[in-house]
């Protein structure tokens, strides 16, 4: 009967209604107290300090096993130093001799610089040149119109060529050390090395004669006036006994031998012959009498340049409203620096030297295409002529609009040409502008605009006078061909700021007297006396 009622109740409880059992309370996190981070319980991690995880640099090869915790930041560790990396911060490296000979990143050792003025162009260059001097590289910087170079070329132990009205002279008839090179090569057998100098030499010298009548007439001579040119030099090499100048060319033309008179076709008329060389006595008169050329080329140089160590042509006494002649001693620096190391490559290939690779600094390239039609094809002979290997070369331009305002429509071509064949663009802040031109020569990204627009705009306003950088100073984009830009922060080291190598403001430092400055006389009282 027990059992019977036992299993009753039992069967009751079975057969009623389902009823859900409670749940139990979900476990709520507990709040983390003050200082403290993570979730407390089985699996959680409460950590009163999170410490700073430390980063490890390494290539893909030693660093793959650990993906997908690894990041590649971009940036070659080949190359002069620059700076940060704007997002990764990671170390930049970059010149345009080391991305070619030893990276292989570029497909010539060339670089164009664009940005707009106080962004810290100089600086970047200079960074560059004063890396690859620890590297064996020879620094020539073929025209400074400020002076920028001069102090860090002097650091380096380098030569400092003066020119300007009163300062230096710069003959452009002087084949340089071309002459003697090749007496060298033929007294050691190098006779077709020989007469590759001497050829070289002459196509300079009639390039710039040229460039100086172009500059002078705001307009090219013609092709028959060249042809008398070319075959004036080459009457006056065998003729003349010593270096000419100009004075001694036009001598030569006005003589009028038979050789220029028969490239002239005169058929025997003399009247013929002066009618056809008489713009050109008076462009070359014009250029050894003063003019507005002055007499910087018409005369003997007084500072030969050397090859074995860095050099700056000073050009800073030239007034910046003197565009005509600022462009002219361009050409002829780049001309005679070009010159120079065609020389001392054929004796290094010969035996006879030491081999040595130069940095070539070509700056304010806007200005000599802008001085005169035609001039585009000048400055393109110039870098073309240049035949030799271990030779670095950059260019530095404002704006594309610079280059491309030009009058020809195939100069305009022919100028964004520079900008395409370098090996690599390096950008600094640029205007909204630009971007149009800009990425009709290379490759942008919609963030790569921005970020150039960004980075030239004006510092914030500050009353108080402190001096206040604008946002893009020191920044660039390296672009090479459609490969990603590499935004790189330029670091000044203590030794660049302490020599203030960078400081191109010297001028404004002191401030100039004025009649509340103590220092300055007192005005007399109406008694005669202070």
């Amino acid at each position: 009967m027990g059992l019977l009622k036992m299993f009753t109740r039992s069967s009751k409880k079975a057969a009623g209604p389902a009823t859900a059992a409670p749940k139990k309370a979900e476990r709520q996190p507990r709040e983390a107290g003050p200082g403290s981070r993570g979730w407390p319980g089985r699996g959680g991690g409460m950590a009163q300090l999170v410490p700073s995880v430390t980063e490890y640099r390494g290539t893909t090869v030693q660093v793959c096993g650990l993906w997908p915790f690894s990041s590649g930041a971009s940036s070659p560790m080949i190359g002069v130093p620059l700076g940060r990396h704007e997002e990764t911060q990671a170390t930049v490296c970059c010149d345009p001799i080391s991305w070619f000979q030893r990276a292989r990143l570029i497909s010539n050792p060339s670089a164009f610089i664009l940005g707009k003025p106080g962004l810290g162009k100089s600086t970047l260059v200079r960074r560059m040149f004063l890396g690859l001097s620890a590297q064996g590289v020879h620094a020539l910087v073929l025209g400074d119109l400020k002076g920028e170079h001069v102090k860090a070329v002097q650091a380096l132990g380098g030569q400092v060529i003066k020119l300007g009205r009163g300062v230096g002279y710069l003959n452009i008839l002087d084949p340089g050390q071309a002459v003697e090179a090749a007496q060298l090569l033929e007294t050691h057998g190098h006779h077709e090395v020989a007469t590759r100098v001497r050829a070289d030499a002459h196509g300079r010298r009639l390039n710039m004669v040229v460039s100086l009548i172009t500059i002078s007439r705001n307009n090219p001579p013609t092709d028959q006036e060249q042809t008398i040119l070319d075959r004036a030099l080459r009457v006056l090499d065998d003729r003349f006994e010593g270096i000419p100048v100009l004075k001694d060319l036009l001598d030569v033309i006005v003589s009028a031998p038979d050789e220029l008179r028969q490239v002239a076709l005169d058929r025997g008329d003399m009247a013929v012959y002066l009618q056809e060389t008489r713009a050109l006595e008076a462009t070359l008169l014009g250029l050894t009498g003063g003019g507005k050329l002055g007499e910087i080329f018409s005369r003997q140089t007084t500072s030969p340049m050397k090859r074995d160590r860095a050099v700056v042509f000073d050009v800073s006494t030239i007034d910046e409203t003197e565009t005509d002649l600022q462009a002219a001693i361009l050409l002829a620096c780049w001309s005679y620096g070009f010159g120079t190391v065609n020389v001392a490559n054929a004796l290094a290939d010969a035996g006879l030297e030491p081999r040595r690779n130069y940095f070539v600094v070509l700056d304010e390239l806007w200005r000599a295409l802008r001085s005169g039609k035609g001039m585009v094809d000048r400055v393109d002979a110039l870098t073309r002529l240049n035949r030799s290997v271990g030779v670095g070369q950059i260019m530095i331009s404002h704006t594309m609009s610079d280059l491309l305002a030009l009058p020809a429509e195939e100069d305009r071509m022919k100028a964004r040409g520079f900008v395409e064949r370098s090996g690599m663009v390096i950008c600094g802040g640029l205007p909204a502008s630009e971007m149009a031109l800009l990425t009709s020569a290379i490759p942008l990204s919609r963030q790569e605009q921005q970020k150039l627009i960004s980075w030239q705009d004006p510092p914030a306003w500050d009353s108080r006078g402190v001096d206040v950088e604008p946002p893009g100073r020191g920044k660039f984009l390296i672009k090479v061909g459609g490969r990603p830009g590499i935004p790189v922060q330029i670091g000044l080291t203590s030794i660049e700021q302490a020599e203030g190598l960078n400081d191109t403001n010297t001028r404004w430092h002191e401030p100039a007297e004025t009649l509340m400055d103590p220092a300055a006389p007192e005005l007399p009282t109406e008694g005669g006396t202070p």
